[in-house]
């Protein structure tokens, strides 16, 4: 096998095997062979190219055209015909339409995601595309360093969204070392290539070996320190990008924040670990194709307060609100009273059956219900969290778990109807509950102790505390509801949203609960969806943007209750907090309509006898002038946009590591003080600028062949000539003759700024950027690998030598 064909074939071989950590991504690895079978054509296409021989550009745009073709064929299942449909119409109608689905399909679901022919598409054709760009820059334009930034690329997202994706801490070190490998045996069959056509070339012989392209002595080792240093960067840019991508855990190094099915809690089986369930809320409140992803029946006869939530977001760490790590165990038949309500509260409720079906397109792995649930009926394997009363899919198999997708149920539940002097008679709350549930961050800011403090001002009690924030929220603080709004969740973006009172259902809850906390009231967060829209045939269609937040405040004696601090069209607060604002006419428990949809209310109250108070809290029904409107969700935080331009910068800044490493090296040799080094730096940037060493000639006839390739001014080339001179004496003077280092230094230096000045701008900027001196690194990496592999043959031999023989005559 050829040189050039031995790196094609790694090159495809480092992007599958950095590929290979996508797999989390998605709940199926069939996309996966698809990709090899289409990245061995794309460079089959490239080998037969670059044999014929093609141009770079018409080498690159044949395999191009056969990735796209064979796509088509893959997905598309036809090719686009010459005399009917064309080219450039498949690609914008029906493969478009295909990528456009995947995009959005992307948007929609958590990881891990169903493979959708949209995701696979998007799957396939970016492996292509980065093996496309290895492939270029590997074989076709022969610098296989810089392949490393593409399969970087690859890497570093794939591994930041992977532990977002399952929390498994095993798939990202076997990527991390899949990625790894395949980039090394890269590098080392570019070294070979590139050793089997050059040889040993100026600077590259032996220690032992001395001559005018050589350091000599002990200085050879430099460039293997340096290589070192090189690989320790790319190693610490692997580790750290994934750290500050947003969202996405804490990359190779970290625990894998887990999800359910995974880890242990308190020896009584699986446990469920943090988890942020708002990665797509945003993005669901604001899709322009408002899909219905639940449907339910109910007998509830407030059907205002039929939120179906999905789990508690009840640990506040400064940066985040998420779900505790929490003991799971198997789902009951007839699930415990809901904690901290009492017999009284029991008492008047009503116990509800709601018979709920979830569309294909909903793969959660956390099961909608209304709260609190007393019974489940569902098939599959589910586990439940006593402590947020919330069901969680069971793994299924390696990378597979149970999802509420497709699936129908039946809950059974109970609609509390706790009185507003119940909730003010409340006693102290547990110890417990309270120690747990009133924590918050040390980096919590002074304003929102501040604004809790004032707005509750006053108040006698923990319930009317809790009503005066609610109120200040949705009704006096003058806050706007905004869908678009970046969605921070850490303490300074809750700082922030005090100060600009603009945002969405996740600032609103996420700020109650703050402030409820600094109070001493335990709160926590849910996350589910609001009631939806019934239909005439009675059934409710719950939609995507039916998505939301509120804040769970616990009162002794009635347990876990629900507030509405968002100012949101169709949403009305629970008859137990309304304003003691005196009011023209009672107004009448109504369904929560959809954002896209809402439905007139059952109160008597118009658009113009309404007062203002309600009419922010949605009591007024639709005719009512309402400016807080809008279909609110979540969104990029400040800390994601940070996360990103991070991730961006170190991306961009990978470019300039060469350029990096030789002014470093330069520095390092020019300060030595040895006449040897000097002179290899010269080498180095005749070298880089395009004039390859030639280790025959000596110093001074590799001086002149610098001066004439270079076509360097007089200045310039008495510089060369003096720096070869001073290598003379160096060699050959008798001891104790050797010359003065001098002004060495200044004469390579001048040398070298006359050899950028003879090149054209896109040679100097290569030689700048893309230094030819680079694969001084590869060569040390080959050389270290083969004297490693020298070690370990004698060891093997020694050993076999060591072993006694039987039988011998």
């Amino acid at each position: 096998m050829s040189g050039r064909a031995r790196l094609t074939v790694f090159a495809a071989l480092a992007t599958l095997f950095t590929a290979w950590s996508l797999t989390p991504l998605v709940e199926s690895t069939t996309w996966l062979p698809q990709a090899a079978l289409l990245l061995a054509l794309q460079s089959a296409v490239g080998a037969g190219a670059r044999r014929v021989p093609l141009a770079r550009t018409l080498t690159v745009a044949s395999q191009l055209l056969v990735s796209l073709l064979a796509l088509m064929l893959v997905f598309g299942g036809k090719l686009p015909s010459a005399a009917g449909e064309g080219l450039l119409d498949y690609l914008v109608t029906d493969f478009g339409a295909l990528f456009r689905q995947g995009v959005q399909d992307v948007n929609e679901f958590s990881m891990p995601a169903p493979l959708t022919d949209g995701i696979r598409l998007l799957l396939v054709s970016g492996v292509l595309l980065i093996g496309l760009l290895v492939d270029l820059l590997a074989v076709t334009v022969r610098t296989a360093a810089a392949a490393g930034l593409p399969l970087l690329a690859l890497y570093s997202v794939a591994a930041g969204l992977s532990g977002a994706a399952t929390g498994s801490g095993g798939a990202s070190w076997v990527g991390f070392l899949l990625a790894g490998c395949g980039y090394l045996l890269l590098l080392l069959a570019e070294g070979r290539d590139r050793l089997a056509q050059w040889g040993r070339v100026f600077g590259a012989a032996p220690r032992s070996k001395v001559s005018a392209g050589s350091a000599g002595g002990g200085q050879a080792l430099a460039p293997v320190r340096t290589g070192r240093r090189i690989g320790a960067v790319a190693l610490g840019l692997a580790l750290a990008v994934p750290v500050v991508l947003p969202s996405m855990g804490s990359g190779l190094l970290g625990t894998g924040g887990g999800g359910a099915g995974e880890g242990e809690g308190n020896g009584l089986g699986p446990s469920i670990q943090a988890v942020n369930p708002l990665v797509s809320l945003q993005s669901s409140l604001n899709t322009q194709d408002n899909r219905v992803v639940l449907r339910y029946r109910t007998d509830s006869p407030q059907l205002s307060e039929q939120y179906l939530r999905i789990l508690a977001l009840d640990q506040f760490n400064g940066v985040k609100w998420e779900a505790s790590g929490r003991a799971l165990t198997d789902v009951p038949k007839r699930m415990p009273d809901p904690p901290g309500v009492s017999e009284s509260v029991l008492n008047g409720a009503t116990e509800v059956q709601t018979f709920i079906s979830s569309a294909q397109t909903y793969a959660q792995r956390y099961l909608p219900m209304p709260y609190p649930a007393t019974g489940v009926d569902i098939a599959g394997k589910w586990r439940f969290e006593p402590a947020g009363r919330t069901l969680v899919g069971d793994q299924l198999g390696k990378d597979k778990f149970q999802n509420a997708q497709g699936v129908q149920y039946s809950v059974r539940s109970l609609l509390l109807n706790p009185t507003a002097e119940q909730l003010r008679r409340a006693p102290a709350a547990n110890p417990g509950i309270a120690a747990e549930y009133t924590k918050v961050p040390d980096n919590l800011p002074a304003i929102v102790v501040q604004t809790a403090r004032d707005v509750t001002r006053g108040t006698k009690d923990d319930y009317s505390a809790a009503v005066k924030l609610q109120d200040y929220f949705a009704v006096s603080g003058g806050f706007r509801y905004d869908t678009k709004v970046s969605s921070g969740t850490g303490s300074q973006a809750i700082a922030k949203f005090l100060a600009d009172k603009e945002g969405f259902c996740v600032h609103f809850a996420f700020s109650m609960a703050s402030m409820a906390r600094t109070l001493g009231i335990p709160a926590r967060v849910a996350v589910g969806f609001t009631p939806g829209v019934k239909q005439s045939d009675g059934v409710v269609n719950v939609s995507m943007r039916d998505a939301h937040a509120w804040p769970e405040l616990y009162f002794e004696g009635v347990g876990w209750t629900r507030f509405e601090p968002t100012p949101r069209s169709g949403i009305t607060v629970p008859d137990y907090s309304r304003p003691t604002t005196p009011q023209t006419q009672p107004s009448a428990p109504t369904a929560a309509p959809s954002a896209s949809a809402a439905q007139p209310s059952a109160g008597p109250s118009t658009a113009d006898d309404c007062p203002p108070e309600l009419r922010k809290l949605g009591e007024c029904g639709p005719a009512a002038g309402q400016r807080n409107t809008g279909a609110g969700g979540d969104g990029p935080s400040a800390a994601t946009l940070l996360g990103w331009t991070a991730a961006g910068i170190l991306l961009l800044a990978v470019p300039l590591l060469p350029f990096l490493w030789r002014g470093r090296l330069r520095a390092r040799r020019l300060g030595s003080g040895r006449v040897l080094t000097a002179w290899r730096e010269l080498g180095d940037a005749a070298w880089d600028v395009g004039i390859v060493p030639d280790e025959a000639l000596s110093p001074r006839g590799a001086a002149d062949r610098v001066v004439t390739l270079g076509r360097l001014d007089p200045a310039a080339a008495d510089a060369v000539r003096r720096v070869a001179g001073a290598v003379e004496r160096e060699l050959y003077a008798p001891p104790g003759a050797e010359p003065p280092y001098g002004e060495l230094a200044q004469d390579v230096l001048l040398a070298r700024a006359g050899l950028l000045a003879g090149v054209s701008r896109r040679s100097r900027l290569r030689a700048l950027f893309f230094p030819r001196s680079a694969a001084r690194v590869s060569w040390a990496a080959s050389s270290r690998w083969s004297a490693l592999m020298a070690r370990c043959t004698d060891a093997a031999a020694r050993a076999r030598a060591r072993i006694p023989l039987r039988g011998r005559g």
